[in-house]
């Protein structure tokens, strides 16, 4: 069955991604070069690198310093988090970091990718197409009164590293 909009929203309403936008495209097969993995690898990198201008992001995800640090830095990527393509390269999707994103792989990867298995046979499938490099959904940013000082410190580190950088 073709799913409608609201279908497909209603759907990430109950893999608990209610804030997630979609993007409709359509199904046509394309074959992926041979080498797609090793590119894959070099863009996970110069994404990594690209962070910077998402550093309040970043903080929400209750990463460690040294976590932090060592991706922004594209050292290490911490466990339980998932670069991800907008649009598959099965369907045409490039790999360009205009076309990735990041999430936790549990549950928000895993989630999306059964929702676009879901949708298998249909002639278009809509797909996750959050707006910024990183994807938290708002219920994990929501918090009371009173806050943390960790996001003030990641967005210090960040601002660091970003001059030293340019230096």
């Amino acid at each position: 069955m073709q799913w409608t909009k609201e279908n497909a929203e209603k759907r990430l309403s109950e893999l608990k991604m209610p804030d997630m936008p979609l993007m409709e495209i359509p199904v046509k097969t394309v074959s992926v070069e041979k080498d797609w993995f090793k590119k894959y690898k070099e863009l996970c990198h110069e994404f990594t690198r690209s962070l910077t201008d998402s550093v309040q992001e970043l903080a929400m995800m209750n990463l460690s310093r040294d976590e932090f640090m060592g991706l922004l830095m594209g050292r290490q990527i911490p466990g339980n988090l998932s670069f991800r393509l907008k649009v598959p390269l099965v369907f045409g999707g490039k790999l360009e970091i205009d076309n990735m994103f990041m999430c936790f792989t549990f549950p928000h990867s895993h989630n999306m990718d059964r929702f676009i298995l879901e949708q298998s046979g249909n002639e278009t499938i809509w797909v996750p197409n959050p707006a910024k490099k990183i994807y938290i959904p708002i219920h994990s940013v929501i918090s009371g009164n009173g806050g943390n000082a960790v996001p003030d410190r990641l967005n210090q580190f960040a601002a660091t590293m970003s001059t030293n950088r340019r230096q």
